[in-house]
């Protein structure tokens, strides 16, 4: 029996690849607050989301998140749990907007809306599964604000990378 493979499971396999290796990398820095990190393996997801679609960026941001937690050793651990839950959250977010007519939303409102919701979802999931303290919500406007700066960050960087590929396929 052979699998026919199509153009769409080549795009998506390619990005996959390419976020896993982003987010592993990330993965192994340091942080300056723990737990916190810029996201950067997002930026694929927002360039797949805004050239090819909402679907294949779905694909890629939970492939993304499956295999790098198998290939770190984090696979159902907390740490998984809360990078799948910030996924599903982000990418939902991100398919609600994108429901919104084309040119509504730049790569900005897509990250920052995303790392919004990637970083409540955190907190939630982290506050009701794992450290039921009230003392916790005094870190959510602190987490909320980096969440803010590192969704301009990524913009940044999607706008930069979407500006030099438009370059090259114009």
């Amino acid at each position: 029996m052979k699998i026919e493979t199509t153009r769409e499971d080549h795009l998506i396999a390619w990005f996959a690849a390419l976020a896993i290796t982003i987010h592993i990398t990330e993965s192994a820095l340091p942080s300056l607050i723990p737990g916190v990190k810029p996201g950067l393996a997002n930026v694929i997801t927002i360039i797949v989301l805004m050239k090819y679609g909402w679907r294949i960026a779905a694909w890629v941001n939970l492939l993304r998140v499956l295999a790098a937690s198998l290939l770190i050793g984090t696979f159902l651990s907390p740490t998984f749990i809360l990078s799948l839950s910030g996924a599903l959250a982000s990418i939902t977010i991100l398919g609600l907007l994108s429901l919104l007519p084309k040119k509504t939303f730049t790569a900005y409102g897509y990250s920052i809306a995303a790392a919004m919701a990637h970083t409540m979802s955190q907190f939630l999931v982290a506050y009701y599964l794992f450290i039921q303290h009230e003392g916790l919500f005094y870190l959510l406007p602190i987490l909320m604000t980096t969440a803010f700066l590192f969704g301009i960050l990524n913009a940044m960087i999607v706008t930069a990378i979407m500006n030099k590929l438009t370059l090259y396929t114009d």
